[in-house]
């Protein structure tokens, strides 16, 4: 295992990588969570049927480019989410199971689904500003517009005009809504990882490697896709919003499913699904090449010391 900084590092680079083959699904998802937000039933427009539908609607009329938007505020975003993520994890899980199990390596689902959550949580407050801007950047269209439009040259653009608009606050809009959401997503995805590849190695025999990891996280992309997307697109539209249309998470989650019924907080569940799948499996499977490539950096410029408190 890493150190805390290393894994931290790691798992950053997993995501950044991870992050451009998947980042075109993450577009089509966040236009159609915003398609027809607060319109009844029968007066929606349908732009964006779905995640490839989508791609190509957005590829042929804005290129490249637009199915990009927002790449550098992922990034970014990715960085953080999954290097707290990934690097705060086990040393977060090792000490409550010694604490509470007197022994650091015992597994408890509740320990992991904790510490998988905290640690998720923290990194969602840390990239709040990020992903505020690469929501706004990626829902912007000149062609077929959905939800409200913002502006922005790029993410320093974004960051700055939002600063000087609405100050520290503007920039953490939203941030009760990404937390619950990653919070969500982060209780079940390295339990159900670790979980899922105990299982596969126990029972089908399965031995460390390649198949091992994508299939591992091919189970824990699915069940974080069912577990986060709600919550995710009340935080889409508490993100992209214009001054107060909604006051808050509770209040965003009513509106939307008083006016555009109760499967609307699951617009943009396939493409959610396209991305997430690829993205978690990619993320994982990189921070376990990572995570053995920072640990032999590590054993050359670490102390034994160091390394043994890792």
């Amino acid at each position: 295992m890493s150190t805390t900084a290393g894994a931290f590092v790691a798992g950053g680079i997993a995501a950044v990588g991870a992050v451009c083959a998947t980042h075109p699904f993450e577009t089509v998802k966040i236009r159609m969570q915003l398609q027809g937000e607060l319109q009844t039933k029968g007066h929606q427009p349908h732009h964006y049927r779905g995640p490839f539908h989508g791609v190509g609607v957005i590829v042929r009329n804005e290129g490249l480019k637009g199915i990009y938007r927002g790449i550098g505020c992922a990034s970014v975003y990715q960085v953080l989410l999954n290097g707290c993520r990934l690097g705060f994890y086990e040393p977060m899980r090792h000490g409550l199971a010694t604490l509470l199990l007197r022994d650091g390596s015992k597994q408890n689902l509740g320990i992991n689904m904790f510490c998988g959550a905290t640690s998720g949580i923290i990194g969602a407050a840390a990239g709040s500003p990020f992903f505020l801007v690469k929501t706004r950047l990626q829902s912007f269209s000149p062609f077929l517009p959905v939800g409200t439009q913002h502006n922005y040259r790029n993410a320093i653009d974004g960051l700055s005009q939002i600063y000087r608009a609405e100050g520290i606050g503007g920039l953490y809009r939203g941030v009760g809504a990404a937390m619950i959401r990653t919070g969500f997503g982060s209780s079940v995805q390295l339990p159900t990882y670790f979980f899922a590849k105990r299982r596969l190695v126990r029972h089908l025999g399965m031995e460390e490697g390649a198949p091992l990891h994508l299939a591992s996280s091919t189970i824990s992309g699915f069940v974080v896709c069912c577990f986060m997307h709600p919550p995710d697109t009340i935080m889409s539209r508490l993100y992209n919003q214009n001054g107060n249309l909604y006051k808050g998470v509770f209040d965003c989650l009513g509106k939307t499913i008083r006016t555009e019924g109760f499967f609307a907080i699951y617009k943009g569940f396939l493409p959610h699904l396209a991305r997430i799948l690829p993205h978690t499996i990619l993320t994982l499977s990189l921070a376990e090449q990572t995570n053995k490539l920072v640990r032999k950096v590590e054993q050359r410029i670490l102390p034994a010391s160091a390394l043994g408190k890792a």
